[in-house]
Order: structure tokens, then C-alpha cells, then sequence
């Protein structure tokens, strides 16, 4: 054998031999029990533990203006589908002087939750458990009388109500119906519902102002109404005239008793009629109890 031959006989039983090292380490690893992987931890520089942020503080609650007279006589607390006409109808005042007494900006804009005032500044209301006095009622025909019965003795007390003083002069009223003699009653007063008094005719028929006064309100503001027209007596009187077709008065204008202001309609009615109301320091009262007899 050539000496290269050699040498080449020796590498071959060199490889061969590698080649069963090798397969000897492998089996040997396959045959022995397998081990958990070592944990891998991240310590390179932009490593950075987790930090939980803390919860948010809750917002201390809205304070509403005014909220400070929340309870006290002469204020009103706003709820849910209040208008500033309404609240100054229930409690007998211009909806003009409401807005100025609270700086209110847009008088179409209250909160619910808003405490505003309803009693003229430094006027002192009643204390509480005095209720006004109301004037004897005087005779009503039997028609009227007989659509406006009184409620059953059982009813119960309404609670006392915290208004403002009668001032002297303010019960001697003097009224008269608000619509012509052939116009008759078609629903009588019920304090539950109907806050006033139905009366029927035609449309077109005049309305007239029940008593001397002045217009606080003239328009289609307050659901319910139709085209309607507030007059302010004094300070202890309202009354108001819904659903005509036709308002003749504007606001700030003043009225004498027997004028004609409106004409019959049936604007959110339905039919014709005028719905009559005497508020008495924003109260309904019967207005059957307060008109002449027919």
C-alpha cells in the first residue's frame, strides 16, 4: 500500500470514529430526564417594572346655583320638565321678574336641581302652618254650581303652603265672566284635573279680561295651553285664558276689565273652548267661587 493510500485508510477510520462519538452523545442525551428550560429575565436598560396607576379621585357633585335656599319659603327647586313660565304661573308671578330676581341670562335655560327664587326680594312670606285666607264665595247659578260640586268632606287637607302675605286691598277684585252669556260650562274645576273652568262656544267668540290688570304673558310657551294669555291682577291674583285662535294683547300691555284680549280657538284643545284659570298667589281656586252669577 502506497503511502497516500494510507493516510486515507487513517482519515476514513477517524470520521467513522467522530461519527459513533457522536451518536453515542445523542442517545445518551435522549436517554436521560429532561429538565425545565432556565428562566430568561430581561436585563437590558429599557427594562422597566409595570407600575399600576392609582383610580381617580370622583368629581365632587355640580353645585347648582342657588342651591344654598334649597327648602327656604320664596324659592323653588327646578325638576325634570319645568319651564320658567310654568314656575312663575304656580307661584303668581311674571315669568319677566322671575328671570331678572335670578339673573338668569336665557330664561329658557334652568337645571334641574337649580334653586331659584319665586318671592319678590325682601318680601318676609308666611310662616310655615299659616295658610291665606280665602274670601267667602258667592253665590254661583245652578248650572255653574252643578259643574263645579266641591270635592267629597273626606278629601284630604292640603298641606300648608308658605306664600306671601295678602297685602290690603288685593282680595277686592272686582270680576266678571271672560266670555259672552250664550257660552256655557262644559267642565267644572277639580283640583286633580282641571285647574280650572271649561266654557264652550264658538270659534271667534270675544274673550274678555275677568278684571283690571296687566298682560304678563302672551304665547304658545307652556304645553297644554295653546295661544295663551296671563294677567296679573296685583300681587295676589292671576288669571288665564287658553286655547284661543287669536291673542289681541301683548305683554307689559295693561287691560281694564271687560276689554276684549283674545278670540275662542281650540289651539291644543280638542275642541273649541276657552280654558279659564284664577290663580290666587299661584294657587288654582275655583273660579265659580269668585265669578258673578250667570
Amino acid at each position: 500500500m502506497t503511502q497516500t493510500n494510507k493516510m486515507h485508510a487513517l482519515l476514513v477510520d477517524a470520521t467513522k470514529g467522530s461519527v459513533a462519538v457522536a451518536a453515542a452523545v445523542l442517545l445518551a442525551a435522549c436517554s436521560s430526564p429532561q429538565r425545565a428550560p432556565a428562566p430568561v429575565v430581561d436585563r437590558s436598560p429599557t427594562a422597566r417594572a409595570t407600575v399600576v396607576a392609582p383610580a381617580p379621585a370622583p368629581e365632587a357633585p355640580k353645585v347648582l346655583p342657588g342651591a344654598e335656599n334649597a327648602g327656604k319659603a320664596g324659592y323653588y327647586t327646578v325638576k325634570p320638565g319645568d319651564t320658567l313660565i310654568r314656575i312663575a304661573l304656580d307661584n303668581g308671578q311674571n315669568w319677566r321678574d322671575v328671570a331678572r330676581w335670578n339673573n338668569l341670562d336665557n330664561p329658557n335655560v334652568i337645571e334641574v336641581g337649580q334653586v331659584i327664587r319665586v318671592a319678590p326680594p325682601g318680601q318676609q312670606p308666611l310662616d310655615a302652618g299659616v295658610r291665606p285666607v280665602t274670601p267667602p264665595a258667592p253665590a254661583a247659578s245652578s248650572a255653574v254650581a252643578s259643574a263645579s260640586a266641591p270635592r267629597a268632606a273626606s278629601s284630604p287637607t292640603l298641606p300648608p303652603v308658605n306664600t306671601p302675605p295678602v297685602a290690603p286691598g288685593d282680595e277686592s277684585v272686582s270680576w266678571m265672566w271672560p266670555t259672552g252669556a250664550n257660552d256655557h260650562v262644559i267642565a267644572g274645576f277639580d283640583e286633580e284635573k282641571n285647574k280650572g273652568l271649561d266654557i264652550g262656544g264658538k270659534a271667534g267668540d270675544p274673550i274678555f279680561a275677568a278684571a283690571d290688570g296687566r298682560v304678563v304673558y302672551a304665547g304658545a310657551g307652556l304645553r297644554g295651553y295653546g295661544n295663551l294669555i296671563i294677567l296679573k291682577h296685583n300681587n295676589t291674583y292671576l288669571t288665564a285664558y287658553a286655547h284661543n285662535q287669536a291673542l289681541l294683547v301683548k305683554e307689559d300691555q295693561s287691560v281694564r276689565k271687560g276689554q276684549k284680549i283674545a278670540e275662542m280657538g281650540n289651539s291644543d284643545a280638542d275642541r273649541v273652548k276657552l280654558h279659564f284659570e284664577i290663580r290666587r298667589q299661584g294657587k288654582p281656586v275655583d273660579p265659580a267661587k269668585f265669578l258673578p252669577p250667570r
